[in-house]
């Protein structure tokens, strides 16, 4: 680890929900976890329809749409797109 930054710091990196920025750890993020991340709070309902894409991750699943269910490793700079849908 590098010593100067702190510790905290280093175990986080910052993406981009819907246009704000926004700290996580590292690791990844679940369908759920974005979800939150882009409404506070997040609709419910039985109408509620959520899409989820993100971009600028790394390798293979560089881009994508995330369902329910899934997950996917951040990285600093990463790109989330979340629009909720009332199918009513």
């Amino acid at each position: 680890m590098r010593e100067d930054i702190p510790a905290n710091q280093a175990d986080e990196v910052t993406i981009v929900v819907n246009g704000r920025p926004k700290k996580v750890e590292k690791g990844e993020l679940t369908y759920d976890e974005v979800l939150a991340l882009a409404f506070d709070p997040v609709p419910s309902g039985p109408n509620w329809v959520f899409t989820v894409t993100y971009r600028r991750g790394h390798g293979p699943r560089g881009e994508g749409t995330l369902t329910l269910g899934e997950s996917v490793k951040v990285v600093d700079g990463m790109i989330f797109d979340v629009t909720a849908t009332d199918k009513s």
